[in-house]
């Protein structure tokens, strides 16, 4: 699944450079999901007072789901961090487009009214500027400058070349396989291109997956599980070094390559 996120002030143009992204994603064939921060104190889903759902939390369910004809929502009672709302994602969807989201290390498009504005929005992770101000300026840092409304073929064509699968987001102290500090140092450089996506090893060697879902390990774990796999396999009748070995648990396949 490829995550980014479009960035910018209010009336910027965001949610119009992301409509017609999402429109030029779709009419490629991909499945697209969205998520959009609202940065307002105070907001709430569900803020009416006398709502069934608002007497539900308040009587103490800590988790309710409100479902109608058309939709369903799941009321958490917390904000949840990015990345748990990205697994929700991750199994059917092709893209996930991000607004307004800058809280993790994905590749982003900056969207600004004026120089000054982009400045403040631009990172490390900006792949390209979109929305009132790209009308009026080619390019900044060396990144394309492209008005979704009438380059969206050329903005997406971007998108598919520069965002890359999405990076597991390990805590820095238990990976630094790839030779950075954090994942969010390889995101980084995987921008600038100094790296690239098959430089992170967490998804490569085992594959581990629970109810359908990718299970990403850090080497040190997949080390530990493969280890402990293979020398009680390697004690059996028919193994051979460097063959292919299939464990079934309750209906999970666990596939391992020694090498």
């Amino acid at each position: 699944m490829k995550v980014f996120s479009v960035c910018g002030i209010s009336g910027s143009g965001k949610t119009t450079t992301i409509e017609n992204i999402i429109k030029e994603l779709v009419a490629r064939g991909y499945r697209v999901g969205s998520v959009k921060d609202i940065h307002r104190d105070g907001f709430t889903i569900d803020p009416v007072e006398t709502a069934n759902t608002r007497r539900h939390k308040a009587a103490g369910s800590t988790l309710v789901c409100a479902r109608g004809f058309e939709e369903t929502s799941m009321l958490y009672p917390t904000q949840l961090p990015m990345d748990k709302i990205l697994d929700f994602y991750e199994k059917d969807y092709d893209w996930v487009v991000l607004e307004g989201v800058d809280c993790i290390a994905v590749p982003t498009i900056v969207t600004a009214h004026t120089a000054e504005d982009l400045a403040q929005k631009w990172s490390a992770m900006s792949i390209a500027v979109s929305g009132r101000i790209s009308c009026e300026i080619s390019e900044h840092n060396g990144k394309p400058a492209i008005d979704a409304t009438t380059g969206i073929k050329q903005l997406v064509d971007l998108l598919e070349l520069n965002v890359y699968e999405r990076l597991p987001n390990f805590p820095p102290e238990c990976c630094g396989a790839c030779g950075m500090q954090s994942c969010g140092d390889l995101a980084a450089a995987i921008v600038g291109g100094t790296k690239r996506r098959s430089d992170c090893v967490a998804d490569q060697g085992i594959e581990l997956f629970i109810n359908e879902k990718r299970i990403l390990m850090v080497p040190f774990v997949q080390a530990i599980l493969k280890n402990a796999l293979v020398g009680v396999v390697s004690e059996l009748e028919g193994y051979e070094k460097g063959c292919q070995i299939d464990i079934k648990l309750f209906d999970n396949l666990l596939q391992i390559q020694e090498k």
